[in-house]
């Protein structure tokens, strides 16, 4: 199984797996943002948005069904994932290797989303860079709200302006895991 935690940058994606984590150790953590960053190195990305390139998504794609296969736990991914094309290349090759897939969308207000980027610091040792990162992330906002109408059915939205506990609490219940284990 995936949970796929999905929002805007800032909807707290990442603090929630970071609450799921010790509450359900047999889950592994895997971050897609890292396959761009490989293929950053490798390649050059046009657009500036890694998943925008084909590769990344195959490759994001094959290796959570790679994961799931090989460890045989369940998954949890932190990653804003908006675009409806690449939503549906991504969850449907998930689905044709028969991965059952959790999706998760955590809604929060702009304003919220706004205050959150702008307390984040994302390379403390470049300030210009650590604007450039906030600026950008901004910039997606629009975006991403606007994504929850087109969003697979199934689709749970969750109310991102609650406490990481009460969260996690929810999504543990919804994919039926035991805490602990």
């Amino acid at each position: 199984m995936i949970v796929w935690v999905n929002g805007a940058f800032g909807s707290g994606k990442s603090t929630l797996v970071d609450e799921l984590r010790p509450r359900w150790p047999r889950a592994l953590v895997y971050d897609p943002e890292t396959v761009g960053y490989v293929l950053r190195e490798i390649v050059k990305v046009p657009t500036g948005d890694f998943q925008d390139l084909r590769l990344w998504r195959r490759q994001v794609a094959a290796l959570a069904v790679g994961l799931v296969q090989e460890y045989q736990r369940p998954v949890l991914v932190p990653m804003t994932l908006v675009n409806p094309a690449y939503v549906a290349e991504i969850f449907g090759a998930l689905k044709n290797a028969g991965i059952v897939v959790h999706h998760f969308f955590l809604k929060v207000s702009e304003e919220v989303l706004v205050k959150r980027i702008e307390g984040r610091s994302f390379t403390p040792d470049d300030p210009a860079q650590d604007e450039r990162v906030r600026t950008w992330c901004k910039s997606k906002i629009e975006s991403c709200m606007a994504a929850v109408d087109t969003l697979p059915h199934d689709t749970v939205f969750l109310d991102g302006e609650l406490s990481p506990r009460e969260l996690a609490d929810d999504v543990l219940a919804r994919v039926g895991a035991v805490p602990g284990r």
